[in-house]
């Protein structure tokens, strides 16, 4: 089994659902107390979100890849960002590594069962074109909710998601987005937000939801138990 290393603790919330879901994967595939083999890097999200507002990205791009060379130096043999928005970043980290990075946006654009998908997540990843074009460069076209609904859902994320507050009424206004896509003519959903899965099921929505970070590590999980190429 490769060892996978999490860059995470943005928030910790999500990273938290990262490691339950490798384990439990691990644990289903190879049976008995088999678990997944893991290096986390948990970071303080009050720097990396002071980063987001104050625009510097530069600055974050420089921390989230010297972390992950720090996850390679420890034994890391794949490396995920258990964020969709830092995602911005990823071109550095891909450029820091020398193990595979895996990309969240990929796993998700293989699981879409049409070729319209609904975006959901944070306002900085819905405006911003990076997850969008790596979506539209596998051949999705991606609907993103009207400004009141992406400031909606972004406040739902920050306020409430990635502070551990599960609230019923933020369920039903994050349906209702949902709906709207869907009517739209999403075939899904993407939730690209790692939080919101804390939040969102399968019954959540009329279309199917593409969980990003389930699909994220379940990626990583193959990639992990995949035969190792024989040594000549």
């Amino acid at each position: 089994m490769r060892t996978i290393g999490l860059l995470g603790g943005m928030s910790w919330e999500s990273t938290a659902l990262y490691y339950r879901i490798a384990n439990e994967l691990v644990r289903d595939r190879l049976g008995g107390l088999a678990s997944a083999s893991l290096l986390v890097r948990s970071l303080d999200f009050r720097v990396v979100r002071e980063c987001q507002l104050e625009d510097r990205w530069d600055d974050a791009a420089a921390l989230l890849a010297a972390e992950a060379r720090a996850l390679e130096s420890a034994g890391a043999e794949l490396v995920l960002l258990c964020t969709n928005y830092m995602h911005r970043t990823a071109p550095a980290i891909e450029a820091a590594l020398s193990v595979p990075f895996l990309h969240i946006a990929d796993p998700v654009a293989a699981a879409a069962p049409g070729p319209t998908i609904g975006l959901l997540g944070t306002a900085g990843t819905v405006r911003a074109p990076f997850l969008r074009e790596r979506l539209g460069a596998a051949g999705l076209s991606v609907l993103v909710p009207p400004e009141d609904d992406v400031d909606r859902v972004d406040a739902a994320i920050f306020d409430e998601l990635c502070r551990g507050v599960l609230s019923d009424a933020t369920r039903a206004d994050l349906r209702a987005v949902i709906r709207r896509l869907a009517a739209r003519g999403a075939d899904a959903v993407a939730l690209c937000c790692t939080e919101l899965e804390l939040l969102l099921g399968a019954g959540d929505s009329p279309v199917p939801l593409l969980p990003s970070a389930r699909l994220h590590v379940t990626a990583a999980v193959d990639a992990a138990l995949a035969p190792r190429p024989a040594v000549v």
